[in-house]
């Protein structure tokens, strides 16, 4: 009975403090205004696509995915200004200590405020759903693409905040709280395909392989001629071994992680060229060398690599987390240099 008591108590807590939290974000009249301006936009985006495809049949998924792309590019640019401020700007406003000398505990804290954080992210991601049903009904759309979009996205604006939520409640500075998510969110976007970019190229080998003659077209589409004396060198890249590199990216889970509609192309759209590049990344460059017949035997890599994307991320937020409750503890003990208490 005891523990029973304890448990409710606890999310008593999370949810007053994510009542706090998400009552003072409505009460500002500038989030609506953001609101409002980027429903205009993703309509707009929405629209101008629709025309410039309007005769394809396929014009309904090139506009969805079009537009979760937009959705989830423009939303990794919005949620780290709303959580990575939620205790540092508290804290500097000397609000914070007031919490804090509550029966709160830091957890309930954490949990309230990343939760209102992901609930403001969320509600850009509920302005977006009209454009994506115009596209499903525009035709052409798989069925079951839609909740898994808005499902991963959903996900990956989660995990975001609770890096955000994390690096603010270690920080005593908002600028640095919200600089800091905005260099943590652009290296998962930006600096993945970077890092993999650039190993990948210190990855390059070279082989030798029977020297290219001609074509011979067939029914499968043909296959090349090779020599059987001459041999030429091939410089390819390890890209199998720097691909799990690219598994981190937002963009990469959210296109990995949704079903291809049957029958079409698995490079068709947006996200199906983010997804089918990097399982040709997974694959690797020993396979574009003709005339080889050595096998690199990456078939069996070439699987879904969304949940190790997913579990990157995870860890990423929990060590964010694990990191800021050490700092909304009370009594703190030595405080930092220039971190004010009330």
């Amino acid at each position: 009975m005891t523990r029973t008591r304890s448990s409710l108590d606890y999310l008593d807590g999370v949810l007053t403090v994510f009542g706090l939290e998400f009552r003072q974000r409505l009460r500002t009249r500038g989030w609506y205004v953001l609101l409002v301006a980027w429903f205009v936009l993703i309509s707009a985006v929405a629209a101008l696509a629709d025309a410039t495809t309007a005769a394809n049949d396929m014009a309904g998924q090139f506009v969805f995915e079009l537009v979760v792309g937009f959705v989830l590019l423009f939303a990794l640019l919005v949620v780290p200004a709303f959580s990575a401020n939620s205790i540092s700007g508290d804290r500097a406003a000397g609000t914070l200590a007031i919490l804090q000398n509550t029966l709160l505990r830091p957890g309930q804290l954490l949990w309230g405020k990343w939760i209102a954080a992901w609930a403001v992210s969320l509600a850009f991601l509920a302005a977006a759903l009209p454009a994506l049903v115009w596209a499903v009904a525009r035709g052409g759309v798989h069925v079951a693409s839609l909740p898994v979009f808005v499902l991963m996205v959903a996900v990956e604006l989660g995990l975001m905040c609770a890096i955000g939520v994390g690096i603010s409640a270690r920080s005593h500075r908002p600028l640095f709280a919200v600089t800091a998510t905005y260099l943590l969110v652009a290296g998962f976007t930006l600096g993945t395909p970077i890092a993999f970019g650039l190993s990948s190229a210190l990855s390059a080998d070279e082989i030798r392989a029977p020297q290219v003659e001609g074509w011979s077209p067939g029914p499968d589409g043909g296959q090349y001629v090779c020599s059987q004396t001459e041999t030429m060198s091939h410089t390819f890249m390890h890209t199998e071994r720097t691909a799990w590199m690219l598994a981190a990216n937002p963009f990469v889970v959210v296109s990995d992680a949704v079903p291809r509609p049957p029958g079409v192309a698995d490079d068709f759209g947006v996200m199906g060229r983010i997804s089918s590049g990097v399982r040709d990344a997974q694959r690797g460059g020993l396979e574009d060398v003709p005339c080889l017949t050595q096998s690199s035997d990456t078939e069996a890599q070439r699987g879904p690599i969304w949940p190790l994307g997913l579990g990157i991320q995870g860890a990423v937020a929990a060590v964010a987390i694990a990191a800021g409750r050490r700092r909304v503890r009370t009594p703190m003990g030595r405080l930092p240099a220039g971190m004010r208490v009330a």
